[in-house]
C-alpha cells in the first residue's frame, strides 16, 4: 500500500508540472501574428475577422437597400440607396475573394437561403450597427414617410457600426489592400452618414 500511495503521488505532482508549464505557454497563433496564405497574401486575425464580418454587415445593408425597391421615394434617398447598392456589392465579391484566397470560412448572410436557419434570423453576435429581425420588419411594413425617415435612422446606425469596424481594420489589419479597403469603407460612409442627417433635418 505504501508503495502504490508514493507512486500516485509522484504521478500526481508529474501532472500538476506539466499543468503549470502548460499555464506559462504562449498562444501558439498570437492575435496580430502574420500568416502568408498559399497565394501569397500575408494577413493576420484582424484582416480575417474584418472581411468575414463586413460581408454580413453589409448584405443587411442590400437588405435595407431592397426594401426601397417599387416604393415612391423622395429622389435624394432613392439615390442614396442605389449609391449603397452599388458599392458594396462588389465590396462583398472582394472580401469573399480574400476570404477563398486565405482558405478561411465564407460566413452565412441574411440573404444566403441556403445557408440561414429555418426562421432565417441569423445570429450577428455583437456586431456593432446589425438590425434585429424585428426591426428589419417593422421598416418592411412601414409605409410613406414614416419609411423614409426609419429608413434613414437605421442606415445611419448601420454605417456607424461599419465606421468602427474599418477603424479598427485600419488600426490592426495586416493585409494592405484590406486596410485600403477599409479606409475606403469608413470615408465614404461617414459622407452617406453625413448626408442622411442632412435629410433627416430638411
Amino acid at each position: 500500500m505504501l508503495n502504490r500511495a508514493k507512486a500516485l503521488v509522484t504521478v500526481l505532482a508529474a501532472t500538476l508540472a506539466l499543468a503549470a508549464c502548460g499555464g506559462d505557454a504562449e498562444p501558439a497563433d498570437p492575435p496580430d501574428a502574420v500568416r502568408t496564405a498559399v497565394n501569397g497574401d500575408e494577413f493576420n486575425n484582424a484582416d480575417v475577422a474584418f472581411a468575414t464580418d463586413m460581408i454580413p454587415h453589409h448584405a443587411q445593408a442590400l437588405e435595407m437597400v431592397d426594401l426601397t425597391i417599387g416604393r415612391e421615394l423622395d429622389p435624394e434617398v432613392a439615390g442614396l440607396a442605389e449609391e449603397i447598392r452599388a458599392a458594396q456589392g462588389p465590396e462583398i465579391e472582394q472580401l469573399v475573394d480574400w476570404l477563398t484566397g486565405w482558405d478561411e470560412q465564407i460566413p452565412e448572410t441574411a440573404r444566403d437561403h441556403e445557408n440561414a436557419d429555418g426562421d432565417g434570423e441569423m445570429d450577428m453576435g455583437d456586431m456593432p450597427g446589425m438590425m434585429s429581425a424585428d426591426e428589419m420588419t417593422d421598416l418592411e411594413e412601414a409605409t410613406g414617410a414614416a419609411f423614409e425617415e426609419r429608413w434613414l435612422e437605421m442606415m445611419a446606425e448601420h454605417h456607424a457600426g461599419a465606421i468602427e469596424m474599418a477603424r479598427a481594420e485600419q488600426t490592426d489589419g495586416a493585409f494592405a489592400p484590406a486596410v485600403s479597403l477599409a479606409e475606403s469603407i469608413a470615408d465614404s460612409q461617414e459622407r452617406e452618414v453625413a448626408a442622411i442627417e442632412d435629410l433627416l433635418g430638411d
